[in-house]
């Protein structure tokens, strides 16, 4: 593995200076030209220089007709052209001298036929010129932190630590917007496509040393470099997690991945067994993938399975108990010092056998800060699980039966809300324990909101939360698994 992320051969691909663009055009009904406009969208700091042999300015950018005549080498070539031409593209590229290459182009060993053959030619052409390239069939690349998008979803997304190695470009520019719900973004993320030059191994070793990367998610139809990935993520797994997800394991998933990106996959227990050997979290869907990331991307490890249900509703805690059950996680009773700590603080009315149910309290800052510092403190827990639910209206509710204005009360109950989010992030945080939280109410309301700001997951539901839990306990298992082992493989 590289210890200095400007070593890779992907750095300039992913951290490009400037970048010539050829395929984009002023007819916004063309793929290259969406993506143009996408990477202009961003806000891409460097010089951009559109390619064209008839148009003299492409989207406001003043266009050259040949890459010859491009006045600087520039670190990174986007190609979106017409698959008949790419090849003598990409050696015009060698020529002027640049070095890395999007082959955004489909049409190669994905459709059978001439495809394979082509995809040969090009990549002779690339090593002829010593060019490392992204594709073909592919959408490209994202970095956030550098402005540059060059799949066709314009996009602001914002920067992350989720590092994502994709065989299929859609988990890549649709999931800018979903992982902004949840306050989470990509520091890098790759779409290989046919992967004929770069696959998801070298991008595991790239995003494995790239330092705003705190947790990698893998997109996989199939891994044909099955010893260097395995020996690979077992040495990235000890440092930061890997989470995957296969889609090839079943007849119908195999057929899917060969007509995609015309990768051959291989049975489902196969990787199954693959990805436990490498210490990769292997996900069940797309919802759990980055369910798996949001934790252990935010999450200090835990120290054990040990988990202390925090509810102010019994159905709820029940849910979130039968979860735990459910992935193997313990849901164990309190330490005697923890029922001492607590029996002031909650009514008689409470349930604290884990979960613990307060049912009501009179003092809100009870629920919110004192118990999850208690609980957080037992040495016999590992995790605090927290059901929250706190609707805009009832900050609202007492602010206006005490006389306040509509608009003085929803001042006040805002501030209340903030300082309240601020103090709970705070407790959660101290702890240096895992700390999820789980809702049935929308995650826009401003109190999860304000957690999820904070770096605090709150999730749809506690079956997602739990399973985030399991993801954390899994990571250290197979963390623990290869030292053991001295890391051999």
């Amino acid at each position: 593995m590289i210890d200095n992320i400007a070593q890779s051969p992907l750095y300039r691909i992913v951290n490009p200076r400037s970048i010539a663009f050829l395929g984009g055009s002023n007819n916004y009904a063309s793929m290259g030209t969406s993506i143009l406009s996408s990477l202009l969208h961003m806000g891409f700091p460097g010089p951009v220089y559109p390619v064209h042999p008839r148009e003299k300015t492409v989207q406001g950018l003043a266009a050259y007709a040949r890459v010859e005549d491009l006045p600087e080498v520039p670190d990174l070539a986007v190609m979106v052209l017409p698959t008949r031409i790419t090849v003598q593209a990409l050696d015009a590229c060698g020529k002027k001298g640049i070095k890395n290459v999007i082959v955004v182009t489909a049409g190669f060993r994905e459709v059978g036929g001439e495809g394979p053959a082509l995809e040969a030619e090009l990549l002779a052409a690339a090593h002829c010129h010593g060019i490392r390239f992204i594709g073909p069939n592919c959408i490209g690349v994202a970095n956030p932190h550098q402005k540059l998008n060059t799949t066709f979803m314009p996009s602001r997304a914002i920067p992350g630590f989720v590092g994502l190695a994709s065989q299929s470009g859609s988990f890549v520019t649709q999931m800018f917007d979903y992982l902004a719900m949840y306050g989470m973004g990509f520091s890098t993320a790759f779409s290989v496509g046919n992967a004929a030059d770069t696959d998801l191994v070298d991008c595991l070793e790239y995003l494995g040393a790239c330092p705003r990367t705190r947790v990698i998610g893998l997109y996989v139809e199939g891994i044909p470099r099955g010893r260097e990935f395995v020996r690979l993520a077992r040495e990235i797994s000890l440092k930061k997690p890997i989470c995957a997800l296969y889609v090839g394991g079943s007849e119908a998933g195999r057929r899917a991945t060969l007509s995609h990106t015309g990768t051959l996959a291989g049975p489902d227990r196969l990787y199954s067994g693959l990805f436990r050997q490498a210490g990769v979290i292997r996900a069940r869907n797309v919802t759990e993938l980055f369910d798996f990331c949001w934790a252990l991307g935010s999450q200090p490890p835990p120290g054990g399975d040990r988990v202390v249900i925090h509810t102010h509703s019994g159905g709820p805690g029940a849910a979130a108990a039968d979860a735990c059950g459910r992935a193997g996680l313990a849901v164990t009773p309190l330490s005697p010092e923890t029922l001492e700590k607590l029996a002031p603080l909650v009514p008689h009315t409470a349930s604290v056998n884990n979960p613990v149910d307060v049912t009501f309290s009179k003092n809100p800052q009870d629920y919110f800060d004192k118990l999850p510092e208690i609980l957080l403190s037992d040495p016999e827990k590992d995790m605090l699980l927290s059901y929250w639910l706190v609707p805009d209206q009832v900050a609202l509710r007492p602010l206006k039966g005490m006389g306040l204005s509509e608009e003085e009360a929803a001042e006040k109950s805002l501030e209340w809300v903030d300082a309240m989010t601020r103090q709970v992030a705070g407790v959660l945080k101290a702890s240096g324990k895992p700390a999820l939280g789980f809702t049935f109410r929308d995650l826009s309301e401003r109190f999860c909101r304000g957690l999820i700001e904070l770096g605090v997951p709150v999730y749809p539901g506690p079956e997602r939360a739990v399973r985030a839990l399991w993801s954390l306990v899994e990571h250290r298992r197979l963390a623990d698994k290869i030292r053991a082992s001295d890391g051999a493989f």
